[in-house]
């Protein structure tokens, strides 16, 4: 599944909170920054990361199903502790479908993340 179709309604979900700062993979915003793992060399980024008034900084990620979702679970991780390292939360946006799929794998990797769904 392709994330760039949703990624204007994830845009549109986000412009909606309070935000100081709004950074993005999608056209006209700036990139999201980009962690990347000593041992892989596997680079980790966020779809969006946006610092609400309080300066909490918080990451989004588009949740699609894939077959093997290790990697997607090891970019949960990172980005849920980077997030509680600034007082914010990992929101993961989960269109019609991907829902179940997402809360099955927080819920069995212990990831702090909120699951919102993406319609």
């Amino acid at each position: 599944m392709n994330k760039k179709k949703y990624l204007n309604k994830a845009m549109a979900w986000i412009e909606k909170k309070p935000t100081t700062s709004i950074k993005s993979i999608a056209e006209g915003y700036e990139n999201p920054k980009t962690f990347t793992s000593k041992s892989t060399k596997r680079k980790i980024h966020a779809d969006v990361s946006y610092v609400t008034h309080g300066g909490a900084k918080h990451y989004t990620d588009i949740a699609l199903k894939q077959e093997n979702p290790k990697q997607q679970v090891v970019k949960w991780k990172v980005l849920s502790f980077m997030a509680g390292m600034k007082r914010g939360k990992l929101h993961l946006l989960a269109p019609r479908g991907h829902k179940a799929f997402t809360e099955r794998l927080i819920e069995r990797h212990n990831i702090n993340a909120i699951v919102h769904p993406l319609y």
